[in-house]
């Protein structure tokens, strides 16, 4: 009985020791795909492995991330270094940049940020960062930055079909000499599933308690109580799709008057998933082509010219098959009265014989635009005047009581405004 026992112990405490090697082993292969998986979805962020030191019960891993501006296309790229610990089901991963979280000599933190990955041999894996709080001082340009300890969280499951985020930053203070900005309690929670190509469903709900904005010689501005939620839910056996987007405050602070709520709703409907997935991918394609491309080659001319006419494909597929989208809810409480509107345009659903004929999204298009504003708005505050004097000179925004209101129609390329008619440019 003894020598079973001691047996047993040998081959547990083998089994033991050969597992880390395992999870290593693993570990590596699912880095190497995650790596592929990320740079291939999308171009604005690269990661790049130089060197994977995999032993027995950890490795040494260094490489570099590029991060791409999308506005000018400059990259700006930084070395990291992550040390990795074997376990039995799984592996944790601790990483840090190769010159610090901060400048030399800089005091940015008081205590070191942490960035880490704990994956799981099924599939599952954990990406955390801790961060402590952060002063940052630019004594050149006067400008200043305080944010609160503040954790961010994405557990990805389902060897990637789902994903959950969190973050949670209690409070932010951007200073510059022309002006202050604070945000309190930001909050943002987010469950995605995978559809199909680049298409996810899923539920995010962000809130701030307050956004402040103060500048010399100005009244503060305050908004409280800001919430954004979006939804995208699958329908007709994941072929078609409905999205919603909504913003709203319950206050607008502004020269110790508070104002409220105000609401803005986007609303994506019956969307063929097929086309819309494609239409995503080109359009991403088409961005990234004009940010890595050399303008003036004749090759990347005709690259972009591909580009361009697979969006367009695109987009005519996507109107046959039939949507509406649209903004149909729009309220703001204003001190003069409430501005309300609402907009959207849809397409029918084409035939196979419909579809062949068809020459351009627009000429099936209909939709229509309702905008009700008070007229003492526009009389009290020059800017907004000057923003509407063309729209209410050319008859387009027209008095109503004490109101301005504007609606309109589109139906055969052709947009009635309040009575007057306006032809539609063929613009896809």
């Amino acid at each position: 009985m003894k020598a079973k026992w001691i047996a047993a112990g040998a081959g547990v405490l083998i089994v033991a020791g050969i597992t880390p090697w395992g999870v290593g082993y693993v570990t590596e292969q699912q880095w190497g795909q995650m790596t592929h998986e990320l740079n291939q979805s999308q171009s604005f962020v690269q990661l790049r492995t130089d060197d994977y030191q995999r032993g027995f019960f950890g490795a040494r891993v260094t490489g570099t991330v590029t991060m791409m501006n999308p506005e000018n296309g400059e990259s700006y790229p930084v070395e990291y270094q992550a040390s990795v610990t074997h376990g039995i089901t799984g592996s944790y991963m601790d990483f840090e940049p190769v010159s610090g979280w901060a400048p030399e000599d800089a005091d940015w933190f008081h205590e070191q940020p942490r960035l880490t990955l704990e994956s799981r041999l099924w599939g599952t894996a954990v990406l955390e960062l801790e961060a402590p709080a952060i002063a940052i001082n630019n004594s050149t340009s006067g400008e200043s930055l305080r944010t609160s300890g503040g954790i961010v969280r994405v557990e990805v499951s389902d060897a990637g079909e789902q994903v959950k985020a969190l973050a949670v930053w209690p409070q932010l203070r951007f200073t510059a000499p022309e002006m202050t900005l604070r945000a309190d309690d930001f909050r943002l929670e987010q469950n995605m599933a995978h559809l199909q190509g680049d298409v996810w469903t899923g539920l995010m709900e962000a809130s701030l308690a307050t956004v402040a904005l103060t500048a010399p010689g100005m009244p503060p501005v305050t908004i409280e109580g800001l919430q954004m939620r979006s939804s995208t839910e699958a329908k007709a056996s994941g072929q078609r799709l409905d999205s919603r987007l909504s913003a709203a405050a319950e206050k607008l602070r502004y020269e110790d008057e508070g104002y409220g709520p105000h609401k803005l709703v986007f609303a994506l409907e019956n969307l063929d998933v097929a086309s819309w997935g494609r239409l995503t991918t080109s359009m991403a394609e088409l961005q990234a082509l004009a940010l890595t491309q050399d303008q003036g080659g004749r090759e990347a001319f005709e690259q972009q010219i591909a580009a361009m006419e697979q969006v367009s494909r695109a987009a005519r597929d996507l109107a046959a098959a039939g949507f509406t989208a649209g903004f149909p809810e729009l309220v703001l409480n204003t001190p003069e009265g409430k501005v309300t509107g609402s907009a959207g345009i849809s397409h029918p659903e084409l035939t196979d014989d419909q579809k062949a004929e068809m020459l351009m999204v627009m000429q099936r298009l209909t939709g229509k635009m309702d905008l009700s504003l008070p007229a003492r708005l526009v009389e009290k505050y020059p800017m907004v005047r000057m923003q509407l004097a063309p729209l209410i000179k050319q008859g387009l925004l027209v008095p109503e009581g004490d109101r301005l209101v504007l609606a309109a129609r589109l139906s055969d390329m052709m947009v009635d405004v309040n009575g007057q008619e306006v032809p539609v440019p063929p613009l896809f």
